[in-house]
């Protein structure tokens, strides 16, 4: 077989008379881990998802005896197989029913061995390990608050990972924008089944064959993620409803006095006059009290950021008369902007196709942020970029719509400054780019813009989209975009688009900075861009421990590893037992955020006794391990080996630890295992054939690949294990903000596996720059008693390694090693290679 091949499948449409005809072509590419199969039309008129959006992975083809899957085919009726060539092993088969391929309904199903362990398919909150019964995920980008289980949320990711143990893992993609039902059951034999309002069928296979290699192999398609900066990694505040500037620095202050470090403050939709993006409300965030607010927080060492949604007013203001006269908005197709309703009630929404849109928004960024004259901030928040739209499809009248919609009512008027002085603010601040006009326009070539004719807003097949009508609570899918192509097609494309834009738009604000953008909607290859916060949820333990598969599936699985959820819940009320357990929890996120609703109790820290001690704690062992944490991030930016895994990325021939989705490996040497239940101070934690070390006592635990149970866990620590074998770079005292933890010195954990050896590593670089002509990459072994210091010294820095504690101790005559430590003292420099005997 070639490296690329062309096919003319044959009797594959099943296409009724009513529908259009679509002549398919099958295409192949080959390397030694990915297999590319693509068919599609001949005319190459039906949609497919632009390069300029999704760029694709190059595909120079090897030799198809040096690939590790096999493809085969059978002509009539068509249907196709990959196999994995070293067992034989089947590993998509779709003659397990007709393939359909028309206009408005794709259809193909793969046979899968009974009781299969899949994972991804989202963005959803149901099981890590997918349900292989009577089980439909849905794809189709959607406004969700309380992030429902069985619903379609916020992202579309049609990615799963197929993991049979012993005989290895493999993944498979869809390179597909339409909206789909993936349906997995067992009626007729196991089977997962796409069912796609569209487009074409363009699947990647990657062959693994370990858990970690798909992963890798994915990022290959994809994009690795994108670096973030150093004090992105700190502990970040916000809340909806905070009521004027003087509220915001009140939280601020309160940290400091509460002696909890606060790397970063964050404002919601608060700050804007009448909700309207890029304004600020005269009375509760007057320009010049929002300018020394951010001032005062650098001055400090610490960081603004602010959130900014698409929907733009429908109004006489600059934002939306600018965007007019750059014909930058969305249109229906009898050419009339699109009106929907949003926070600040009629509202228009950028067209992310339209070649001015990327001027108008970097100009509106260079103009309201601007360092000098406007609000400084340091990172940017994307939110409803589904698009979300409060008015029901068909929307006939906005206006009235926002009147009667049941918003959240406006916040409170400033409150006058008697009795409230804010500690460490000073007295007076004490409360009382342009491009060329283009016109509208279509591909002039006809191609990948969708057949003509079709139904866009009530397609024939309808995928259990929970808001309804595909149109509904969203721009309406008739939208003809710049380029030709339809919100039908494109969708779920609107909130990757947006955050790139967005990117951009920081980039040309401050182009020697890394930018550091959290969103909510995304699309696959995300992480190349942004991060990700998992939206809406609430106060329940349901929703906290829920979070831990929602940051595995994005970290692990769709390479978006700078993710977090809201913590201590966004929605509904927490508890003072809830937000401890959760302040420790969320130290394991990537991105700690505190976030709350409207109507929700404050919840900062320091509200509750209980909770400013976890705060506090979880705070300091974050911040002593946070080059250890950003030292893994850089590896997945180059490697794409995941900053998070499930246990079975570990230990993928562990069949115990498949469905494992209450634990996980922050990078690959310390084991997480939060208490998840209300109240209580319990937790059974499943522990691998392994060494183990309990990071607070070190003390050395054998893993017998059993269940443990821990008592008396209190709400202000967590269950915490080094696996043997690692040595772990810590700061040796934690600081108030990364810009001091950046000066302390480190020490070495080296935790030493049954033979009594461990390695590890050390990534070092300035922190913030996009461009890093100086950067560590620095390696540890250890073996024998001997540290072993290597590797790559660019970054020069004073800091040194004070200590090396060893882990478990030196051997002894038994074979066997003893338990407890030996300590080394330092210091060990950290600009050259050396050796050192413990």
């Amino acid at each position: 077989m070639p490296a690329s091949r062309t096919i003319q499948p044959a009797n594959m449409r099943g296409t009724p008379p009513q529908r259009q005809v679509v002549t398919p072509l099958a295409c192949l590419h080959v390397l030694e881990t990915r297999l590319h199969v693509k068919i599609f039309d001949a005319d190459e008129q039906v949609y497919q998802v632009p390069e300029e959006v999704f760029p694709r992975p190059k595909s120079e083809g090897v030799a198809a005896e040096k690939s590790a899957l096999g493809f085969e085919w059978t002509e009539n009726p068509f249907s196709f197989r990959v196999v994995r060539k070293e067992s034989n092993e089947t590993l998509f088969d779709t003659s397990a029913a007709s393939l359909v391929f028309e206009d408005q309904y794709l259809r193909v199903r793969t046979r899968l061995p009974e009781g299969p362990h899949l994972y991804g398919l989202g963005e959803h909150t149901d099981p890590f390990q997918l349900n292989a019964t009577n089980y439909t995920r849905t794809l189709w980008n959607r406004d969700a608050y309380g992030v429902p289980e069985g619903t379609n949320l916020y992202g579309h990711h049609p990615i799963y990972f197929d993991h049979r143990g012993a005989s290895g893992t493999h993944g498979v993609f869809l390179l597909s924008s339409s909206g789909m039902d993936v349906k997995i059951d067992n009626t007729d034999g196991q089977f997962l089944e796409y069912n796609a309002l569209g487009g074409i069928l363009d699947f990647y296979f990657v062959a693994g064959p370990s858990p970690k290699e798909v992963a890798v192999q994915y990022s290959e398609i994809v994009g690795k993620p994108v670096m973030q900066p150093y004090w992105g990694f700190g502990y970040h505040q916000c809340k909806y409803g905070y009521r004027d500037v003087f509220n915001v620095a009140e939280v601020v202050a309160n940290y400091s006095a509460a002696g909890i470090p606060l790397e970063t403050m964050w404002t919601d939709i608060d700050y804007m006059e009448l909700r309207r993006v890029f304004t600020l409300d005269p009375e509760r965030f007057p320009l010049e009290m929002v300018r020394e607010l951010v001032s005062y927080l650098h001055a400090h060492q610490q960081h603004y950021v602010v959130m900014v949604d698409p929907a733009t007013w429908r109004g006489d203001y600059e934002a939306y008369n600018e965007g007019v006269d750059r014909d930058i908005f969305q249109k229906l197709p009898n050419g009339e902007i699109y009106v929907g309703a949003v926070w600040p009630g009629p509202a228009v929404f950028p067209d992310w196709f339209h070649p001015n849109t990327q001027g108008y928004w970097n100009d509106q960024f260079l103009s309201f942020f601007d360092p000098e004259t406007g609000v400084d901030i340091d990172a940017l928040w994307i939110d409803m970029n589904e698009a979300a739209n409060f008015c029901p499809y068909p929307c006939s009248d906005p206006d009235a719509f926002a009147d009667e919609s049941g918003n959240p009512p406006k916040p409170p008027p400033v409150r006058n400054n008697t009795g409230r002085p804010i500690s460490g603010f000073p007295g007076s601040f004490q409360p009382p780019t342009t491009q060329r006009l283009l016109k509208r326009q279509s591909n002039e070539t006809g191609k990948y813009l969708g057949l003509p004719g079709r139904d866009l807003i009530d397609p024939k097949y309808q995928i259990k989209n929970d808001a309804g009508s595909i149109s509904n609570k969203t721009a309406p899918t008739d939208i003809v975009n710049y380029d030709g192509t339809t919100q039908y097609d494109t969708h779920n494309l609107y909130g990757s688009m947006m955050s790139v834009a967005s990117r951009q738009a920081l980039l040309a604000r401050r182009p020697e900075r890394r930018p550091l953008v959290i969103t909510r909607s995304t699309f696959a290859g995300a992480g190349a861009h942004v991060g990700k916060w998992l939206g809406d949820n609430l106060s329940t333990w349901h929703h906290y421990r829920n979070s831990i598969s929602g940051i595995l599936q994005f970290a692990s699985i769709f390479q978006v590893p700078m993710v977090g959820a809201d913590v201590c819940g966004f929605g509904d009320n927490t508890t003072e037992t809830l937000c401890s357990r959760w302040a420790w929890l969320g130290a394991f996120y990537p991105f700690y955020r505190n976030h709350a609703g409207y109507d929700s109790i404050p919840q900062e820290f320091y509200n509750w006794p209980t909770v400013a001690e976890a705060g506090k704690n979880a705070i300091d062992t974050r911040y002593r391990l946070l080059d250890y944490i950003y030292t893994h991030l850089h590896r997945q930016t180059k490697t794409g080996v995941p900053l998070l895994s499930p246990l079975f990325f570990q230990y993928p021939s562990d069949t115990n630890t498949f469905p494992i989705d209450l634990q996980f490996f922050f990078g690959d040497a310390l084991l997480v295992s939060p208490v998840t239940e209300e109240n209580s101070t319990d937790v059974s934690i499943y522990l691998p054939k392994d060494t183990f070390y309990d990071f607070f006592t070190h003390e050395r635990v054998i893993g017998a690949g059993e269940t443990v149970n821990l008592t008396d866990v209190a709400f202000t620590t967590i269950p915490l294990h080094i696996r043997g074998g690692s040595i772990i770079p810590l700061r040796a005292e934690s600081a108030n903000t990364t810009t001091e933890l950046r000066k302390k010195d480190f020490e070495l954990w080296v935790a030493v596996d049954e033979e009594g050896c461990a390695s590890g590593s050390l990534y070092l670089d300035e922190g913030d720059k996009l461009e890093q002509p100086e950067t560590s990459e620095i390696e540890f072994s250890y073996k024998d008693g001997e540290l072993s210091v290597g590797g790559k010294f660019g970054y020069q820095t004073e800091v040194v390694i004070r200590s090396v504690v060893v882990l478990g101790g030196a051997g002894n005559s038994s074979g066997g090693y003893e338990t407890g430590s030996k300590k080394l003292e330092g210091p060990i420099s950290l600009v050259e290679a050396s050796t050192w005997k413990i």
